[in-house]
């Protein structure tokens, strides 16, 4: 139904989008996710035609929505967009929103558009708010009146644009209850949001965005148990990352040893807990520099959110070498003594062939 051929958007200081190739099948309901600034919000757009591509083609329905001969409001009947503001009309009753489009883009009488809309409002639990106006209504009931809206035109396509988070949290159940129902009519629908768990329940695909582009696309089951690229793990299980590198004998250990100070500061993470990181990167650094000629080391710190648990990775170059299992036992002791769990690993084809991972949980 929709196909996007290396989309790109460049702006004066940013380019969300560099190269985004995808496409959307009749039915599919897609979650969209991500850090912020990575173009999900512009890829609605760009799709829509409220923003201009810098290059790249969209295609609707065999229709190049991008070519300049294109007439997008002919598009846009077929497909609707639910913005995070509601852009409803202040001056207008709820019913008088909700039956102006189909009057005036689809020709609709007054009464078809007023029978519709009474029963989309019924859709959406707002029947006996047919007329108040918006500024009478909670932010959970615009956003629904918003779709209700949208449905009027009865569009193929509808793109949510993080509709959810201009709302109060105790609002933001409501609209995602109307959601929920409208992903199983079979209607396309495209969803922007950060609620993770709304995501999962709702879509047959997750689109994650990041570095300009679809970076990784699949089921729910794939994108959030089983990621299949670093980025995509690291987002959804809500991991905070520091990387470290050591090549020489004479690196800046005090220095280190403040960006994770830092580090666990920014991140909240418990001064125990940040003791323990530290002397974790103190014991194994320092044996393996000692052990080691000419020391290549990476190291990589992980804080799970989620968990509160973190991981250090280090990996080091030199032939087979399990430094938690060196001559130095009060290390080893020590280093057991502060992890829940201590594993090593040996991959002889990779550039840093020996990795230790230690979990340091939060408790």
């Amino acid at each position: 139904m929709i196909r996007l051929e290396h989309l790109r958007k460049e702006y004066p200081n940013a380019t969300p989008l560099k190269d985004v190739n995808a496409a959307i099948n009749d039915g599919d309901v897609i979650s969209v996710i991500g850090p912020s600034g990575t173009g999900k919000s512009t890829l609605l757009r760009c799709i829509n035609q409220l923003e201009q591509p810098t290059s790249g083609k969209v295609w609707f329905d065999d229709v190049e929505v991008t070519d300049p001969a294109c007439n997008i409001n002919e598009v846009r009947k077929k497909m609707g967009m639910v913005f995070q503001s509601f852009n409803l009309f202040g001056h207008r009753t709820v019913i008088e929103n909700v039956m102006l489009p189909p009057m005036e883009l689809l020709g609709k009488s007054k009464q078809e558009a007023y029978d519709e809309g009474m029963r989309l409002l019924r859709m959406v639990g707002l029947a006996e708010k047919a007329l108040n106006y918006p500024d009478e209504l909670s932010g959970g009931q615009k956003q629904r009146i918003a779709i209700a809206r949208t449905l009027a035109m009865d569009p193929e396509v509808i793109l949510f644009d993080e509709p959810t988070s201009a709302l109060d949290p105790t609002m933001v159940g409501e609209v995602q209850a109307v959601i929920r129902d409208l992903a199983t009519t079979g209607k396309t629908l495209m969803i922007v949001t950060h609620e993770m768990a709304f995501a999962r329940a709702i879509c047959n695909r997750v689109f994650y965005m990041d570095e300009g582009g679809v970076y990784e696309d699949g089921p729910p089951e794939q994108v959030f148990d089983n990621p299949q690229r670093e980025n995509t793990r690291r987002f959804v299980r809500r991991l905070k990352v520091l990387e470290l590198s050591i090549a020489s004998r004479d690196y800046d250990f005090l220095g280190m040893m403040g960006e994770i100070d830092r580090y666990c500061r920014k991140n909240q993470i418990a001064p125990r807990q940040n003791r323990r990181i530290q002397l974790a990167f103190e014991e194994m650094t320092q044996q393996l520099v000692n052990k080691l000629e000419h020391p290549r080391i990476d190291v990589v710190i992980e804080y799970s959110e989620a968990t509160q648990s973190a991981t250090l990775v280090v990996s080091y170059d030199s032939p087979s070498f399990d430094a938690t299992k060196g001559d130095d036992r009060l290390v080893t002791d020590l280093l057991y003594g502060i992890s829940s769990q201590v594993d090593y690993s040996w991959n002889e084809g990779a550039e840093l062939s020996n990795q230790i991972q230690v979990t340091i949980e939060g408790n």
